[in-house]
């Protein structure tokens, strides 16, 4: 028989908390910006599993078609009897894919900051699958992660190219976190959007049905009311600009006039000039070669490479490199720490 459990290892405050703090730090700075991850509430989840469906945005549909053809490969050079989904959501078809290839599994622990998703989507599984133990974690998997005692070899899995939205120095950090994670036999899975052509990524992330520019402005209706601020949504454009330098694809709202938003849970006054920007999120692009080195400096050893056919996203598995520290939490697989 199954059995369901959800635990929560942040503060049910943390999340306005970190909300208050990420808008008085990115708003006072220049230039200003905010985290992605505030365009996720409900009618920005909504939002989001529109844009999953629009002919232009490739990376969801790859990213399955991809799973769904390499599933087996990953399981067999894994032979994982625990799964942990890192940012896990609703669970997409592309977890059940997972599971579905793993018939050894034994315990799914999926990792997110929404407890209303994880209960119900969890929940369910937990129903579905009788034989299958599944151990909810509220938490944010970019903080601190304390993980339950599972039966190894353990699967480690950061899907949807979230791992795109970091900067390269909180990609390294993370990088070794998740290194710490990592016994011998374990393996972590890791999904990338790929560099190409331009015109591909931009029509990604600017659709002309105006869905795109819904989501991004969305964060200024959660700013709106969680903190009682003044952002009018028709005074900022929706911008999606490829930074060839940097390889990666950047979200902004441009002011259109000069304008001052009053946020008053914060006591603040934000200025902003006619045609400035506001950036709400980065999506990096790898390349194969580049993403191996960064992989390997942070204590990760790559040992697969999946791709599809057009080379449009991959999947990189990989394992503790074994000349990097070992974890550093006792031997045994208890609990362990993403700082």
């Amino acid at each position: 028989m199954s059995t369901f459990s959800i635990t929560r290892t942040m503060p049910e405050s943390a999340t306005a908390a970190a909300l208050r703090a990420d808008v008085r730090a990115g708003l006072t700075q220049t230039p200003k910006s905010l985290p992605p991850k505030w365009f996720y509430d409900r009618h920005g989840s909504e939002l989001f599993a529109q844009i999953t469906e629009l002919p232009d945005y490739y990376p969801s549909r790859a990213e399955q078609e991809l799973l769904a053809a390499r599933a087996g490969d990953i399981a067999a050079a894994t032979r994982a009897r625990t799964l942990i989904e890192l940012g896990s959501g609703s669970m997409s078809h592309k977890t059940r894919c997972l599971l579905d290839a793993l018939p050894g599994l034994h315990t799914y622990i999926p990792v997110d900051v929404s407890e209303s998703a994880l209960r119900g989507a969890a929940s369910a599984l937990a129903d579905e699958r009788p034989a299958l133990s599944v151990h909810a974690l509220i938490a944010d998997f970019t903080e601190r992660l304390a993980l339950p005692a599972s039966p190894g070899p353990r699967l480690v899995a950061l899907l949807g190219s979230t791992i795109g939205n970091l900067l390269p120095s909180d990609r390294a950090v993370f990088y070794t976190a998740v290194r710490s994670l990592l016994e011998p036999g374990d393996a972590f899975l890791l999904g990338v959007d790929l560099v190409k052509d331009e015109s591909i990524l931009v029509a990604a992330y600017d659709d002309p049905a105006g869905v795109s520019a819904a989501f991004n402005k969305n964060v200024l209706s959660v700013l709106n009311r969680e903190l009682d601020a003044g952002f009018d949504l028709d005074a900022f454009d929706h911008v999606a600009h490829w930074d060839a330098q940097r390889e990666w694809i950047e979200m902004r709202l441009r002011s259109r006039t000069e304008q001052t938003v009053k946020i008053p849970a914060l006591d603040l006054h934000v200025h902003f000039g006619q045609g400035e920007d506001l950036l709400t999120e980065i999506s990096a692009k790898f390349r194969l070669r580049t993403l191996a080195g960064e992989l390997h400096s942070n204590g990760l050893e790559l040992t697969r490479w999946f791709t599809t056919p057009r080379a449009l996203v991959g999947m990189a598995l990989t394992t503790a490199a074994p000349d990097s520290p070992p974890p550093m939490h006792p031997a045994g697989r208890t609990t362990t720490c993403i700082r």
